[in-house]
């Protein structure tokens, strides 16, 4: 099996139903939330906690779902392959409760204090992008169902908590970006 075709090679590619230019905005959200669930599966291998890991899993799958809906074109997409708002519940319900347990700094952070909770960092910063870029596809007409966009937007919150719930299981607490502050330098 060849893991090419070359098919590629002049700047276009395929969603499912209209062969479309690398640069169109629908080929770059997707690429970004490609990037933001290899950013949480980078995260997830660094997780020292099990509820951490089994919570990355669960958003790496609803990151899949979301790529699925999105490769489809309007006209072929399959009425099974549309983002759910029972999975923005499902996210809120997980950032509300490890919100509550985990005590968060009344300042900007400085991530780097755990490895954990740094990959969380980032992989919030990527999702941020993925965010962006789902905003734009939204505004070119090619992405109408607002419950991807109200998940990704809960997602970089949810990374965030968790970053700090890790930081915590690290036995560490995350420095603050002002000096002189709680936890600062």
């Amino acid at each position: 099996m060849r893991l090419f075709t070359g098919r590629g090679d002049q700047g276009a590619t395929d969603l499912l139903g209209a062969r479309v230019g690398k640069d169109d905005p629908r080929i770059a959200a997707l690429g970004s939330l490609d990037e933001a669930s290899a950013a949480i599966g980078l995260a997830r291998a660094h997780a020292g906690t099990e509820r951490g890991r089994a919570l990355l899993i669960e958003t790496q799958r609803d990151l899949y779902r979301i790529m699925a809906e999105l490769a489809f074109t309007e006209d072929l997409r399959p009425a099974t392959v549309v983002f759910g708002a029972d999975r923005v519940a499902w996210l809120e319900a997980e950032t509300d409760a490890l919100t509550a347990e985990v005590e968060l700094p009344p300042q900007f952070v400085l991530p780097g204090d755990s490895v954990p909770g740094a990959a969380l960092d980032v992989a919030r910063t990527v999702t941020r992008r993925a965010e962006r870029d789902s905003v734009t596809l939204h505004g070119a007409g090619h992405l109408d169902n607002a419950e991807i966009l109200r998940y990704l937007n809960r997602l970089s919150s949810l990374l965030f908590v968790l970053a700090r719930y890790e930081d915590r299981a690290a036995g560490v607490t995350p420095l603050t970006a002002k000096t002189g502050a709680a936890g600062g330098a």
